[in-house]
């Protein structure tokens, strides 16, 4: 089976490589350690005597900042020394900004074809693999199965879409995860998905998912909060009112007309909105821009201003990495991706961890389980189109009552299910030790 994957390899790729190419263009930073993805990664220091090396692969922003605590804690096992790799420019920056210091290396994962899988294996050597929620390579898998070496797959899931996808190609599916030592599933409904795809129970862990871990407990002094309203340039009082935040966590097209149109209808009903516009692809800032340049409002970009120049009722926050922080300063919360035609959603788990209420649309298949969770705690609300994205949102900014009744809810739920960085580090420890 590999060799139809090798000998198909370079013709997909040679049909993907223009729509890739663009986007890095577009996204820009890809040149920075361009050789990694060719498997010419960075020499690396002789290994030690009875401590292993461990291969963690985690693809973007999101599962950077998902695996930092669980890095915290395999960092202090002296048996233990950690290379981390990504796959984006971005998940590569903020590898290098905050985990650097925990890890023995850093790098961008390499192609999954033969000669670059080669090459980045001869120069790593690990002693075991990591790979992180859907990834599933399999000339990786490959090379970890004739070595000998145990894979792992944590804070595993399967989306609707992929889901269908394995069913379809079960003679394929089977053999690539049977590769895998243990799965660290991030819900029940994933580990019930990868049973019906074959993978013995006694390989599946339910451990939770990793992003409950990461924000919780630390939240905001008011003063810190309003420090960050004045660099944004939302915290002037609007008809001498405090200002209320509505943040577009990782919007998509078409997310940011439906929140200029609230932002619209709540300065008419008197209600001193400001809108904080984070969108999930920052590349996104000059359509965007065109956006507000054609609206009555003030409005800047993050970009080019680390302090707001001037008292704004847009902030639009075209960085990366930022959105916890940003997450801090909003009222009240709609998670991008989620309104047709758009399928999948974007985490609405750092909103819970800071006690944010939060409003989605009806498309959050990627997180199935986490939306459920919160929506029988009453803590987030989906809704069914734009028109009642609009609704709904104007009912809660009118109403402070309901906003912390929701947001505490939120608060609530993301602390009952922290737990997953433990649940996950006793998975791992077992091919450690």
């Amino acid at each position: 089976m590999i060799w139809l994957y090798r000998l198909l390899f370079l013709p997909a790729l040679g049909i993907m490589l223009p729509y890739y190419l663009l986007r890095m263009l577009k996204r820009g930073g890809y040149s920075r350690d361009f050789q990694h993805r060719f498997g010419f990664f960075s020499p690396l220091p002789p290994k030690k005597p009875g401590v292993r090396r461990l291969w963690l692969q985690a693809v973007s922003v999101g599962e950077i900042n998902a695996i930092a605590p669980l890095l915290q804690e395999l960092h202090t096992d002296p048996g233990l020394e950690i290379v981390l790799t990504t796959t984006t420019s971005t998940g590569y920056a903020i590898a290098r900004e905050k985990l650097a210091p925990l890890t023995l290396a850093t790098g961008i994962f390499p192609l999954d074809f033969w000669p670059c899988n080669w090459l980045a294996w001869q120069r790593i050597q690990p002693d075991m693999i990591v790979l992180m929620e859907g990834e599933l390579w399999p000339e990786h898998l490959h090379r970890a199965l004739r070595k000998n070496i145990p894979a792992f797959l944590i804070n595993a899931r399967l989306s609707d879409r992929s889901f269908r996808r394995y069913q379809k190609l079960q003679a394929l599916a089977r053999p690539l995860l049977g590769t895998l030592r243990a799965i660290g599933a991030s819900s029940a409904e994933d580990a019930q998905r990868f049973a019906r795809l074959g993978v013995p129970e006694e390989k599946i862990t339910v451990t939770g998912n990793l992003k409950f871990d990461v924000g919780g407990g630390d939240m905001p002094s008011a003063a810190q909060r309003q420090v960050l309203l004045e660099k944004l340039g939302l915290a002037d009082p609007v008809a001498g009112k405090i200002p209320l935040v509505l943040l577009g966590s990782s919007t998509w097209p078409g997310e940011e007309k439906l929140l200029l149109n609230v932002l619209q209808a709540a300065r008419q009903q008197a209600i001193p909105l400001r809108l904080l516009l984070v969108p999930r692809h920052a590349e996104r800032r000059h359509e965007i821009s065109t956006l507000l340049a054609a609206s009555p409002w003030q409005w800047f970009l993050r970009s080019q201003h680390s302090s707001a120049p001037f008292s704004a009722d847009i902030c639009l926050a075209d960085t990366t990495g930022e959105l916890r922080d940003l997450t801090t300063v909003a009222d009240l919360a709609f998670i991008g991706k989620s309104l047709p035609p758009h399928e999948g959603g974007q985490t609405p788990v750092e909103c819970a961890a800071l006690g944010v209420p939060i409003i989605y649309g009806p498309r959050m298949s990627n997180f199935r389980a986490i939306c459920q969770g919160l929506e029988n705690a009453a803590a987030a609300v989906r809704v069914a189109s734009p028109e009642q994205a609009k609704e709904i949102l104007l009912r809660l900014l009118a109403d402070p009552q309901s906003r912390l009744l929701q947001g505490g809810n939120a608060l609530a739920w993301h602390t009952r299910n922290r737990g997953a960085t433990g649940r996950t580090l006793a998975l791992l420890k077992t091919a450690v030790h």
